[in-house]
C-alpha cells in the first residue's frame, strides 16, 4: 500500500506566527506516527520561516518511521543538516531562494551534471534520494540517468484540471510518466496540492505509487475534523 507521509510545514507555521513553543512540532511528528502516518516530511528554507533546523535535528531523535527531508539542495546549509541528520529520505526540489511553495519539478536534463553530483554525495551517506520532476517522459528520463533512486511526481497540475472536472485528462499525462519510471527502474512518489478529493483517483491510477507527502491540505482538514481523525481519512484514501 502506498505510504502517507505527513508534512509538518505548516503547523510550524502556526508556532512562528506567534512565538514560543504552541504547537510543538516535536509532539506533532510523533503524534503523525502514533495518529498512524507512516512517515514525517519536513521542508525547511533559509529563512526558517516553518520548519527551522533545530527542529529537524530534534525530529530526528524522537521519529520512529521514516523521515523525509526535502529542500533546495543548492543551499550548502541544506545540504550539511541533511548530511549531520541522515533521514531516511531526501527530496531535491528546485526552488528559488525565498520561493512562496514549490511550483515545478527539476529540468533533469540541463542540470543532469549537478544532480549526478549532489545524488552521488547524499547516497554515498547512505540516504535515499528522491528529485522532484513533472510529468514530463524526457524530465523522468533525464532523471533515471542521475541515478536518483526515486523521483517525486509534482501534482499541482493534476490537482488543478481534477478540480475543473476532467478527471481522465489530469491523471493522463502522469499515468504515463510513472509508467517510464517503472520500466526504468525508480521508485515513484507524488506530491502537491493533492488530497481528500483527488488522492484516492490518483493512487487507484497509479499503482506503482510508493508514498505520498501531504502536509497544507492535511491541516486546512485537521482544522475542522481533528488530527487523528485526518491522518486516518487519507489513509483510506489509499487503500
Amino acid at each position: 500500500m502506498t505510504k502517507l507521509s505527513v508534512n509538518i510545514n505548516k503547523f510550524a507555521t502556526l508556532r512562528n506566527s506567534r512565538g514560543g513553543n504552541n504547537p510543538d512540532v516535536l509532539k506533532v511528528a510523533a503524534d503523525a506516527e502514533r495518529f498512524g502516518a507512516d512517515g514525517v516530511t519536513v521542508h525547511p528554507r533559509p529563512d526558517e520561516r516553518h520548519i527551522r533546523y533545530a527542529d529537524v535535528r530534534a525530529i530526528k531523535k524522537i521519529i520512529t518511521t521514516e523521515f523525509n527531508i526535502e529542500g533546495n539542495c543548492r543551499e550548502q546549509k541544506f545540504i550539511d543538516l541533511v548530511l549531520e541528520v541522515k533521514p531516511d529520505q531526501v527530496t531535491l526540489v528546485p526552488d528559488a531562494l525565498g520561493q512562496l511553495t514549490s511550483d515545478h519539478g527539476w529540468d533533469t536534463i540541463t542540470n543532469k551534471d549537478y544532480l549526478l553530483k549532489i545524488i552521488s554525495v547524499f547516497k554515498k551517506a547512505g540516504i535515499r534520494t528522491s528529485i522532484f520532476t513533472d510529468p514530463d517522459i524526457k524530465m523522468i528520463e533525464g532523471a533515471a540517468a542521475t541515478g536518483t533512486d526515486r523521483i517525486e511526481l509534482y501534482t499541482e497540475g493534476y490537482a488543478t484540471r481534477f478540480a475543473s472536472g476532467d478527471k481522465e485528462g489530469a491523471i493522463a499525462p502522469y499515468v504515463k510518466a510513472a509508467a517510464k519510471a517503472v520500466e526504468l527502474g525508480l521508485g515513484i512518489n507524488a506530491g502537491h496540492d493533492l488530497d481528500l478529493d483527488n488522492l484516492a483517483y490518483f493512487s487507484k491510477h497509479i499503482p506503482s505509487l510508493a508514498e505520498v507527502s501531504i502536509g497544507h491540505a492535511l491541516v486546512c482538514d485537521a482544522l475542522y475534523l481533528g488530527y487523528e481523525n485526518a491522518v486516518q481519512l487519507y489513509k483510506r484514501q489509499l487503500k
